[in-house]
């Protein structure tokens, strides 16, 4: 598994949704096709996308399968954003910083 298959696997609006819906609780496809307003096989394809990117994990529960997100790749994600967000957080600081030195004019 590769960031960038993780993050390919992310680009796509109904994949995230998959993962927004597993992140409360595990599913079958049936499940989230119903969930997602969407069929079954294509429900599947986006699973397997997932699946392959590492991002979630299936389990055999009789005859269904049973989908669950796999958290390490959301870890790499977030170790790969963690520079980012200290970037963010350092420029917001210097802007607070900038705008508490300058205040609200005042003059009468």
């Amino acid at each position: 598994m590769t960031t960038d298959a993780i993050w390919s696997a992310l680009a796509d609006p109904r994949r995230r949704a998959v993962l927004d819906l597993l992140r409360r609780r595990d599913r079958t496809v049936g499940e989230l096709a119903e969930l997602l307003g969407a069929a079954q096989p294509a429900t599947s394809k986006h699973l397997k996308v997932l699946r392959d990117a590492g991002l979630v994990q299936a389990r055999v529960d009789a005859q269904r399968r049973v989908y669950a997100i796999d958290p390490a790749p959301m870890a790499e994600l977030d170790a790969w954003l963690a520079p980012y967000r200290r970037l963010w957080n350092e420029r917001l600081d210097a802007l607070g910083r900038h705008l508490d030195q300058t205040g609200p004019s005042k003059e009468e």
